[in-house]
Formats: C-alpha cells, sequence, structure tokens
C-alpha cells in the first residue's frame, strides 16, 4: 500500500512521533496504521529504555491552578540538556503533565505516570518524546497545596519556584512571599521549625570559633548569642529581610497584613541530581589518542 501524507499526518497526530519516524513505520507495516502506531510506541519503549541511565538533570517546572484557586501543584520534568527544555514539544508535554498532577489529587508519580494522556498515558506521551527528541526525559516529582485561605505560586525562569500558605492578606501578598521563597531558599519557616540537633550543632560550632579568639568566657557567651542570632535570621523565611523591600523582614510585613505562614515548599531543577563533570581537554586527548 502507498504511504500518503494524510497517512502520516495521521499517524503523527496520534503518537506525536517525528514524520520521517512515521512514514518509516507505516512503509514497514504496509500502511497499517494500528501497527504503525504499535510499532512506534515499541521504539519508543526500546529507546527509552536505553536512555533511562542517561543522566537527567535539566529541565523545567510547570504549575496548575484550579479554577477557585484553592489548589496548585509544581511539577518538575528533567531533560538532559538546556536545550531541549527550551523545546516546543517538550514543554508542552510540561504542561500536560501539570494538568494531569492536578486532577490526580496525590503527589505519586508512578500514579501520574499511568493517567491518560493524548489517548494513550504520560508514561506512553513520556516515551514517544523520548524517541522524538533523542534524550531521557523523567517525570520527577510533584509538589503540591490544597487550602482554603491564600495560597501563592511562583516559578523564576521555569527552574526555580515556591508554593506557599498564608492564613490572613491577599493574592498579591501570597504571590510576594512565594518570590521571596524561591530567591532566598530559606530552610525553615521560623525559629521553632529548626530541628534542636541543627541548633545544637551551630551552637558548638560557634562556640568553637569563638573560643579561638582567646576572649573571656563572658565575651565569648556575647558573641555566639549574636552570631547565633544572625544565623537563625538567614535561614528562617520570617528572619530573612524581604528581598522586595530590604527595610523591613518578612515577618514585620505578615504582621503588617495581620497574616502568617501555614507552610512553603520550594524546588530548583535538577537539585540533588548528581551531575556529569566533562572535562573537554581530556576529551580532545582521548580522541587524538585514540585516533
Amino acid at each position: 500500500m502507498a504511504v500518503t501524507a494524510s497517512m502520516v499526518k495521521e499517524l503523527r497526530e496520534r503518537t506525536g512521533a517525528g514524520m520521517m519516524e512515521c512514514k518509516k513505520a507505516l512503509v514497514e507495516t504496509n500502511g497499517d496504521l494500528d501497527a504503525a502506531a504499535e510499532h512506534l510506541r515499541k521504539s519508543g519503549l526500546a529507546q527509552a529504555d536505553k536512555k533511562a541511565s542517561r543522566i537527567a538533570a535539566e529541565g523545567k517546572l510547570a504549575l496548575a491552578a484550579s479554577a477557585d484557586g484553592k489548589e496548585i501543584v509544581m511539577v518538575e520534568v528533567n531533560c538532559e540538556t538546556d536545550f531541549v527544555a527550551k523545546d516546543d514539544s517538550f514543554l508542552a508535554f510540561i504542561d500536560a503533565v501539570a494538568n494531569n498532577a492536578l486532577n490526580l489529587g496525590s503527589t505519586d508519580v508512578d500514579a501520574l505516570m499511568a493517567t491518560e494522556l493524548n489517548g494513550g498515558s504520560v508514561e506512553h506521551a513520556r516515551q514517544a518524546l523520548v524517541s522524538k527528541i533523542g534524550e531521557n526525559v523523567q517525570v520527577r516529582r510533584i509538589s503540591r497545596l490544597h487550602s482554603d485561605d491564600n495560597i501563592g505560586a511562583y516559578v523564576h525562569g521555569g527552574r526555580i519556584g515556591a508554593l506557599v500558605e498564608l492564613e490572613g492578606g491577599d493574592a498579591e501578598l501570597s504571590h510576594d512571599v512565594a518570590m521571596h521563597v524561591a530567591a532566598m531558599n530559606p530552610e525553615y519557616i521560623d525559629v521553632d521549625n529548626v530541628p534542636a540537633d541543627v541548633l545544637e550543632r551551630e551552637k558548638q560550632f560557634l562556640i568553637s570559633q569563638a573560643q579561638d579568639s582567646g576572649k573571656p568566657a563572658e565575651i565569648i557567651e556575647k558573641m555566639v548569642t549574636g552570631r547565633m542570632r544572625k544565623h537563625l535570621s538567614a535561614i528562617t523565611l520570617l528572619g530573612q529581610d524581604f528581598v522586595k523591600d530590604g527595610d523591613v523582614t518578612v515577618a514585620q510585613l505578615l504582621k503588617k497584613h495581620n497574616a502568617s505562614v501555614k507552610g512553603m515548599t520550594r524546588l530548583a531543577v535538577g537539585e540533588g541530581i548528581e551531575k556529569r563533570q566533562e572535562n573537554f581537554a581530556d576529551e580532545v586527548m582521548q580522541q587524538v589518542k585514540g585516533g
């Protein structure tokens, strides 16, 4: 059977695969669209499996929110290079994944991969994308907030994002606090949230550091107290200077608006993934020796 342009177009729409891959699959299956689609699915799975071990530490974050604004999800999808992270097909996949994650109602990535997308599953769509762009693609994690209070969300450049939940305040304040969390990366909301072992470890470090100064014990105690206060201000959201106005702390900003922080989360693309370190000089030497 002759393979026509309309058949290639229909197969592309069904599978998301490239034009040449669709044409080749139709030729190999004698124009059988269903068989060609299955052929592409298996081919995509084989390529996805082959690339699964490759490091994917680039990518993008995407947001999806319910119509009433009471629920927001943020998803991280990884790829291998920043170039692919800007690809339209990759970006469309991320947006679709974020919407599925919103409807899913949990943070279970395995469950997300089984949800329906483009007539198949998210996992099938991922495999097709791997086949199309030639890089490992992984849906890594989901963060979600559901609240009847104010939820703020902010993503910077698609790479750093934050969600915050406020009691009181308004949409502008929750957005500004989310922006602050994304920019300043506080580890805890306030001093009460800092674990006791973290406090003790930092205190002992500061004591050891101060004792090296040779100053009297009472002076050392004051030095440690002051440095501890400064350290806690740096690692807690409420203690930090507000990113949009350094004259006030986040605590002072919230007090002015009669608001408080109930929860926060921050994601950065690729954090915690060990990236491959490439030495191009060594690579060139290896090629020369190999030649």
